[in-house]
């Protein structure tokens, strides 16, 4: 694509990235004085209202066969797995996730690629000539939220993709994703993120995420919480559904296998699977997806996937954001990381990697995440902190001062940084060739300093979060 063509396409993408955002009303959070009922009314008329938007559009999401996953950490990595895996299995599959990290067609990919530029935009088009009509029979304009999983399932459809893996966003009984009807239901894990809209106990958190088990549909979990568990098996039991669980240690475990890598083992692979994402936590996201596959019948019952494309799929795997190695000297991990639950397997993947001269951690989060717990659990592995300032359309940071006061209590040197780019700049500038960096507290963090890497413009060009000839 010479130059011209290629700022035509970018401008088509601007324009449909523009509109997308425009439709951002405030922050996304309830009201600050909602009550649990006035949030869970509003979330069960939005679904309504999205369901009946995508009837006047003949329900796009029935048009191909659905993975839904939903779990406090894991989805975004067992999306992934489970996407090259079905890929490898000769499907075109579509791949949904949330949020994105850098650009929005990482939200819309087809067989490991990022939706192309004028294509999405040619979708973005299309989806707002059927809002007028929509909009001209009397009904409300789609918010953002619905806007963007309208978009989601209206544009696969269109693409002709066989088969949908549908990462929820936060819980999953009154997630908007929660409209579709898939052939398996997958649970990652259960842990406290989101307790404002979702409770403040394990099992109140375990029954929005069990909440997309659908009647007689197969699920399968990971899920290892005691507390967590019972309420999946009630909720699979009420929904008549078939709930296999896989254990660590029984079903699946991980070996090491490389200075930063494992491999899957599980009894029905033909050998140890090298999994290509770092962290002894992946082995459980590329269970679960691998046993997902195998679920996936024709109309005889019959295996979908061969255990050759699961294998392949696992070892093809590649997921920006998670315990992400940009740059070796000084090696370079980024990981979004926003939650007690996520920071904790950070540290764990960090601790399984040769230790470094020295440690400096570029720290930072969004206001309404549990950024102490996370500052908290991060900053005791630093040798110095760097302390910095994410922020999303219309979503703040978390108070600095606060995360520095942590860091203060624990002794650890630190800066504040204000902006994301200058903050990593930082790092780089203190670091020697035997010193670590590693970025985590915000999926929307790592977004920002993953341009160093990996420029916007050459992801939406190249349709990859790993655009070559940029790192």
């Amino acid at each position: 694509m010479d130059a011209h063509n290629e700022n035509d396409v970018l401008d088509a993408y601007n324009r449909a990235s523009s509109y997308i955002e425009g439709l951002i009303q405030g922050p996304p959070s309830p009201p600050p004085d909602a009550t649990a009922e006035d949030i869970r009314a509003r979330a069960i008329a939005r679904n309504q209202r999205l369901a009946n938007f995508l009837e006047f559009l003949g329900n796009p999401q029935r048009s191909y066969r659905t993975f839904h996953i939903a779990g406090t950490s894991g989805k975004g990595s067992t999306s992934a797995f489970l996407t090259s895996i079905l890929a490898r299995a000769g499907l075109r599959v579509g791949l949904h996730v949330s949020p994105y990290l850098q650009v929005e067609t990482e939200k819309l990919q087809i067989n490991d690629r990022l939706m192309a530029p004028d294509a999405f935009a040619e979708h973005v088009c299309a989806l707002d000539a059927e809002i007028a009509r929509w909009v001209d029979a009397g009904n409300d304009r789609p918010t953002y939220g619905e806007f963007w999983v309208a978009l989601t399932f209206f544009s696969l459809a269109r693409e002709g993709c066989d088969v949908v893996v549908c990462e929820a966003g936060a819980g999953g009984r009154f997630d908007l994703t929660n409209v579709v009807e898939p052939d398996v239901s997958l649970i990652t894990s259960v842990g406290l993120d989101h307790v404002r809209t979702l409770g403040e106990t394990i099992p109140e958190i375990a029954w929005h995420k069990a909440g997309i088990i659908k009647p007689g549909v197969p699920a399968v979990t990971t899920v290892a919480h005691p507390e967590a568990l019972p309420v999946i098996r009630a909720e699979a039991e009420l929904q008549q559904s078939d709930l296999v669980e896989l254990t660590a240690g029984r079903d699946y475990r991980w070996e090491q296998d490389a200075v930063y890598g494992g491999s899957l083992v599980m009894d029905w692979l033909t050998r140890p699977v090298h999994l290509p994402l770092a962290g002894a936590f992946q082995a459980s996201n590329a269970a679960l997806a691998a046993h997902a596959a195998r679920m996936m019948r024709d109309a005889d019952g019959r295996e979908l996937v061969s255990i050759q494309a699961i294998e392949d799929g696992i070892e093809a795997t590649q997921f920006p954001g998670r315990v992400e190695i940009v740059q070796s000297s000084p090696g370079v991990i980024l990981d979004g990381a926003h939650n007690p639950e996520k920071v904790g397997a950070l540290v764990d993947a960090l601790d399984l990697m040769p230790k470094p001269e020295r440690r400096i951690m570029v720290l930072g989060s969004l206001g309404g995440h549990d950024f102490l717990k996370v500052a908290a659990i991060a900053a005791p592995i630093a040798d110095e902190v760097i302390i910095t300032a994410p922020s999303a359309v219309e979503r703040s940071s978390a108070p600095v001062d606060e995360i520095v006061q942590i860091v203060e209590e624990l002794g650890k040197p630190y800066s504040v940084v204000l902006s994301p780019i200058e903050a990593i700049q930082a790092a780089l500038d203190k670091a020697t060739p035997d010193d670590q960096i590693v970025v985590t507290g915000s999926l929307y963090l790592v977004g920002a300093v993953r341009e160093h890497w990996y420029p916007s413009r050459e992801i939406i060009l190249q349709q990859t979060s790993f655009p070559k000839g940029t790192s």
